[in-house]
Order: structure tokens, then sequence, then C-alpha cells
């Protein structure tokens, strides 16, 4: 701690460092950041002998870390922001502030009309659920099935293309399909926090919702069918009632708390970097859409846009599209549920060895930083399993 008269020896040395790279740094900041966990603690050396008190020096890593506090640090930015920064740059902030910024992320994840008091035990699952659902569509904060630019984008692509094809349309084997309304899709999102589990048929219906603009859905229909298609498989993953067994139990946000908590930190800091990389490649292609469509050229970044529309790929467009504004808080979360969709696919591997994997390579089907992240996962156990 500073004293009356100064920054001590070692605070000396990390606030000169500061100033040799045009940065300026105070003896009272380094003790707000030491106190906040994202600076560690001056290691105490030997006595100067006489009364004279005893030395210290900073710990090796708080060089750098200083450099990086500074560059970050300003007005606004909190602690636990700067803490995930730092650490998605490869900064050695400390592990327990790290995981505790993370495990934060996961506790600001809360649906209106959550702790107002009634006693939630009491309630079942689906009573809970649209109970919140309620209080969502009156907060105005109701689940967006596709965001505008992608609604947009959607529109001019269709002006251009006419009505689908008759064969794409005869892939659709559902004669009654049932798209999801913004409100089934807020309480198909919401029982999904809560910890409900999602049938085939509810995904399907998800999917159709998502593309209303397509009179023809062949995904969302292989998805409907699948235990008719493939019985076998799906015995080994589904539930008489259409849902998965492999999927964990309670709530979803507990399970991200537990990730948050125990998750290797390189595998923390890799599920980061994807995630950033995933908001880059929709965005990019968005714009590359956007620009094929101004000169009125239809090219590869419009038919990846129609292949990836009801796959994952079109998923994670879509969702980096809800978040116009991307904090590291949403970063965090969006960290955590990558790493909970690559054990899922290894879960759901150890199940059904194999399982049809080289389909996620196929163009469109998954945004690729996802694709890598998950199918490196599961050639790391498939290596593991022939071990």
């Amino acid at each position: 701690m500073p004293s009356n008269d100064g920054p001590n020896a070692a605070d000396r040395q990390l606030i000169d460092r500061a100033a040799r790279h045009d940065l300026a740094v105070t003896a009272k900041q380094l003790e707000i950041w030491r106190r906040a966990g994202l600076l560690p603690g001056n290691v105490p050396g030997g006595g100067l002998g006489r009364g004279r008190g005893s030395t210290s020096s900073p710990p090796p890593e708080s060089f750098d870390l200083v450099l990086a506090l500074a560059r970050r640090a300003g007005r606004g930015k909190r602690p636990t922001d700067l803490a995930l920064l730092l650490f998605a740059d490869g900064h050695p902030v400390p592990e327990a502030t790290v995981r505790a910024a993370l495990h934060g992320a996961v506790d600001a994840v809360v649906l209106p009309g959550e702790g107002d008091g009634i006693d939630d035990d009491d309630e079942e699952l689906d009573e809970r659920a649209d109970r919140l659902v309620g209080r969502l569509t009156e907060s105005g904060q109701a689940f967006t099935l596709v965001p505008a630019r992608a609604r947009r984008i959607d529109e001019r692509i269709a002006r251009l293309l006419g009505e689908a094809p008759k064969d794409l349309a005869e892939l659709d084997k559902n004669t009654e399909p049932h798209p999801m309304t913004q409100h089934g899709a807020s309480l198909t999102a919401v029982t999904a926090v809560l910890g409900g589990t999602l049938s085939l048929d509810e995904i399907g219906s998800l999917l159709r919702g998502m593309n209303p603009s397509t009179a023809a859905h062949p995904v969302a229909s292989l998805v409907e069918t699948t235990q008719h298609d493939v019985p076998e498989s799906a015995d080994h993953v589904m539930a008489d009632d259409g849902t998965f067994t492999f999927l964990p139990d309670g709530d979803a946000r507990d399970y991200l708390r537990g990730l948050a908590d125990t998750a290797p930190v390189e595998d923390l800091r890799v599920c980061w970097l994807t995630a950033q990389q995933v908001r880059e490649w929709a965005l990019d292609l968005c714009e590359r859409v956007e620009a094929e469509l101004d000169d009125g050229q239809l090219g590869d970044a419009v038919t990846l846009w129609l292949l990836g529309r009801g796959m994952p790929s079109g998923i994670s467009v879509l969702e980096t599209l809800r978040e116009r504004r991307w904090s590291p808080s949403s970063a965090a979360v969006s960290t955590l549920v990558l790493l909970f969709q690559r054990q899922m696919y290894k879960a759901l591997d150890e199940q059904v060895p194999g399982c049809q994997w080289p389909v996620l390579e196929m163009e469109g089907v998954m945004a690729p930083p996802v694709r890598d992240l998950i199918l490196t996962a599961l050639q790391h156990t498939a290596s593991t399993r022939e071990n």
C-alpha cells in the first residue's frame, strides 16, 4: 500500500515501466487494481536490517500486466470487463479473478420476473416459463426470431430469386408445418434456460419461424423426421418424448457457472477467441451479401447465406445480429455456451461414435470457427478412443 511519502520502491518500478511507454499510472491505481484482483501483490523480500524495514518486488508478470491495464482502463470500464478483456488478450490476469468475472456474467442473465417473491419451488416448469414469458413481453424483451438486418437481406434476395423451385418444396415432408411465433420462441428460449428440454418437433418449428420468407424448409423437415429416418441412432440419444438424453438436467445457467468455475483456462481462452471469430465471420458475411445485392450480382456470399439460413451457421448469424452491442459480459456468456456445445458434441459422440460428423464439414452447415472448434474436439476424442 502506498505511504504518505509516495509509492514504495516496488510500485515505483511499475510506475516507471508504464512511463517509459508513455502511460500514466499512479500508486493509487495500482492499489485499486490489486483490490479488484487484476494485479498480484508485490512479493516480500528480505529485511534491510537495523530497523529499516523490508524490501519487496513486483512479480515478473506484473510489468506487462500494468501496461495492459493502463491501456485498457478508463472511465466506465468495470473491473470485471477489464479482467475478461485482458484474459482474452492473453495477459496473466489472476485465474480466480477471470473465473469470478465469467461466473458473474452468467449471474447477470436474469429473466424479468425472477426473484419477484413467488415461490418458484411450488410452480411447475411450464407454469413458471409462461409467467416469465409474460414478463418478457410486458418489458419489450420478447425473443426476436429474425433481426431486422437479416430480414432485409432475406427480402432483397427473395425479390431477385422469386419463388423457390418445386424440387426444393418436395423435400419438405411436413404437410402441416407450424412455424414458431415470437411468443412461442420466447417460451422455448425461457424453457431451455430453466432446464426444460426441446423435442425435434420444437426445433423444427423454431427453424421454420427463423425462416418466415421461405415456403419450403427441407432442413427443418430433416430435423422433424430424424426419429423416422435413422431410428437406431435416434434411439441411442433420444427419449420416447423426442427429447435428447445427453443434455444435462436443471437450469442451464447452473451448468454454465460450473464451466466458469472448473473448465481448463486454456479451453476458456480458445472458446473466447472462437466467439470473437464467429461474430467477425457473421458480420463479414452480411457485408459481403449486401455488397453482392447492391451490385445485382448474386455470388458466393449469397449462396452461402442461402445454404446456411436454416443451418447452425445461419443461427450463428442471427445470434450475432441480435447482439448489436457485444459487451465483455456478452462475450463471456457466448464463450461458455460454445464450451457447453463442444462438450455436448463430445457426449453425443460417446453415445454414437462417428455420428455422421463429416456432415459438419459441408459448406454452410456451421460457422467455420465453430466447425473447427467442434471437429478438433471430436478428433481428439476419436484419437483417445483408438489408443
